[in-house]
């Protein structure tokens, strides 16, 4: 697959489905037309791909909008669906996990050795009392714990609330008091960057403000020192290493809680995204096998997302483990213990299917083209790009340098909430634009309206929304109804509003304009804080930017750009300057930021997502907010110094 060479802008790059790839895909025009003319059935068709404990005769209940119903009279167990009956159906051998740790140590995991290992933690939770609908807590690295963790809980039908492993005790306590955690699930601590992590000491602290955890399960990683609190805390090899291999799976109804994942609030409280059980699963099986046009018997797929966040639940756990997919799972940071390590990893397992985050890539091209060129790559197929609208000029360098110009790109749009990619370009059927999400994938309605709701044309821009339910959508917010009501609902009535701008093309195809609180007016006109980042991440000296909108008492808002340049180029005044005429050249005299800062760092998430709340703080003049999720917050101080030199 090879660009249209005659486009000189980044943006303006087309990208066919390469030959070979379109006349064996699995999504074909025929599945777009089917699923658009009955989404419900389709849906209904879907549900097929899983093993259902009773199978289900009704589809969608949308009776009591917001609160949707799949498959309710259906019952099934995920765990089940993701290990048991692959052995089953004859896959017992087949690798589900390649394991590579950062320190090089390694484990390939069968679909038999999962199901053993699942049926173990299963059977060691339940041991300590845990039982449906109870809540436990999954704090580890990427090890292959983490997943069987979260099976052994499905298995059992208490519901799991993963926290990324990064966060601090505070932001531990507060989410395993929301939940009304029972049991937390930890390790000695993990490998970054050639050094073992503590784990275990921040629970030790967020559980002093944590009254309802009775137990702690500890996986010794590292074998570095931990205090053990009598009574409370027990190793895991003393309660799994010793339990039967075999337990009974329960078949739970398809609206059986599956998890709790906490993601950001406006509010500064974290939201508890609820997914239950038979849509979730549904929706993730489909779109893995969809989107990355998934070949589980010859594919091996790699995720490099946190099981922290839900790229880690949907595309690490559920999604490639119900297809019977082969994938690695991979402990450490990019650059340890050098800047080569991800593509040492590809070239090792072969990996056929890649899935990074925009910024990870950014880095990659600060760091360089010389680096990936020394290792082979050739066993790529297929990559895919989710956390953010990806700009067109990383788009194409992931393309040219990673997938070699030969590996179609899934931009996929979707959310924690939403469970599922729900934009994302069909890798056999649609030519790709670099930056553009692309068109809604099978069975998902969506569409750009105006501020009263009104469809608009393609050219405009405009808020994002979803149209008609999907399976794997959130059903409440935990333990807080009306919220749910009021956050995604209560703006469009039975359309779920997204929080995202976007703009629809010419063609139709939608382009991600990122949270509409990082749209500005700027003097009555309507700005990307996207579509300026990506004109200074165009400029030779720049590797990332981050825009907002401060208020300004001339046009409303004023856009204050800060950026990191590439290595060999030098912060000036005059760096400041021609940056700010760059963008003015390049998208208009209306979108020349008020003041570029340039910075070190910039105040990031231990996702990798760009904290523009903070950011926004510091150009209003505004007390920084809270910093706990921030991988380093002393960036925030940094920053703030230099803007008031």
């Amino acid at each position: 697959m090879t660009a249209d060479t005659r486009a000189t802008d980044p943006a303006d790059h087309r990208y066919p489905p390469p030959a070979e790839l379109a006349a064996h895909a699995n999504v074909t025009q025929e599945t777009l037309d089917t699923a658009a003319a009955d989404p419900e059935a389709f849906w209904a068709e879907q549900a097929k791909r899983l093993t259902w404990g009773t199978e289900p005769t009704e589809t969608l209940d949308w009776s009591n909008p917001p609160f949707a119903k799949w498959y309710a009279d259906g019952t099934l167990n995920a765990a089940y669906n993701c290990a048991d009956r692959h052995v089953e159906n004859g896959l017992g051998d087949r690798v589900a996990i390649h394991f590579e740790g950062e320190p090089g140590d390694n484990r390939d995991i069968t679909y038999a050795e999962l199901t053993a290992e699942v049926c173990r933690a299963a059977n060691g939770l339940a041991s300590l009392g845990v039982k449906s609908g109870d809540r436990v807590a999954i704090y580890l690295p990427m090890i292959p714990e983490a997943v069987i963790s979260m099976l052994a809980c499905a298995r059992l039908g208490a519901i799991h609330t993963v926290i990324f492993g990064g966060f601090s005790a505070d932001a531990l306590s507060t989410r395993i008091n929301d939940c009304g955690v029972e049991v937390v699930i930890t390790a000695d601590g993990g490998y970054r960057r050639g050094s073992p992590s503590a784990l275990k000491p921040a629970v030790d602290k967020a559980l002093q403000s944590t009254p309802g955890v009775r137990q702690v399960v500890v996986v010794k990683r590292t074998g570095q020192d931990t205090e053990m609190a009598e009574g409370r805390d027990v190793w895991w090899d003393d309660v799994v290493a010793t339990q039967p291999s075999e337990h009974t799976p329960e078949m739970f109804p398809a609206e059986h809680p599956l998890f709790v994942m906490y993601t950001s609030g406006s509010t500064g409280k974290p939201k508890g995204i609820l997914h239950t059980t038979g849509g979730y699963l549904v929706g993730t099986t489909y779109t893995m096998w969809a989107t990355y046009d998934l070949k589980p018997e010859t594919d091996v797929y790699w995720c490099t997302a946190d099981i922290g966040w839900i790229t880690g639940h949907s595309y690490v756990t559920y999604g490639p483990l119900a297809n019977a997919a082969t994938q690695v799972l991979y402990e450490g940071t990019p650059d340890a213990p050098h800047k080569g390590r991800w593509w040492e990893v590809i070239d090792k397992y072969k990996v056929t299917i890649l899935h990074t985050a925009p910024t990870a890539i950014r880095t990659f091209m600060k760091w360089g083209e010389e680096i990936p060129a020394k290792f082979d790559l050739s066993s790529l197929r297929m990559m895919g790009s989710v956390g953010e609208p990806i700009n067109p000029e990383a788009y194409n360098w992931y393309h040219e340098h990673i997938g070699r110009g030969r590996c179609p790109i899934a931009d996929t749009w979707w959310q924690t909430e939403t469970g599922m990619h729900m934009i994302a370009p069909m890798p056999g059927i649609e030519t790709a634009k670099p930056g553009s999400a692309m068109t809604p994938v099978p069975g998902v309605a969506v569409d750009v309206v105006d501020d009263e709701g009104h469809s608009l044309p393609n050219g405009e821009s405009g808020l994002l929304v979803v149209t008609k339910p999907w399976p794997a959508m959130l059903r409440t917010l935990w333990g807080d109804d009306q919220r749910y009501i009021d956050t995604y609902w209560a703006r469009f009535g039975d359309r779920y509003f997204a929080g995202d701008g976007a703009k629809k093309d010419e063609d139709g195809d939608i382009w991600l304009l990122g949270r509409v609180d990082d749209v500005m007016n700027v003097s009555g006109h309507r700005m990307s804080t996207a579509e300026i980042e990506s004109s200074l991440v165009g400029h030779e000296a720049v590797a990332e930017a981050a825009v907002v909108g401060a208020s300004d008492p001339t046009t409303g808002q004023a856009i204050v750009a800060f950026v990191i340049l590439i290595s060999g180029f030098e912060a000036s005044d005059e760096m400041a300057a021609e940056l700010r005429n760059h963008v003015g050249k390049d998208i208009g005299p209306i979108a020349k930021p008020r003041q570029v800062m340039i910075v070190d760092e910039l105040p990031k998430t231990r996702s990798g997502k760009i904290m523009r709340r903070l950011l926004r703080d510091i150009a209003e003049n505004r007390d920084i907010g809270d910093v706990t999720t921030l991988t380093d917050s002393t960036v925030m101080d940094s920053i703030a110094k230099g803007l008031k030199k």
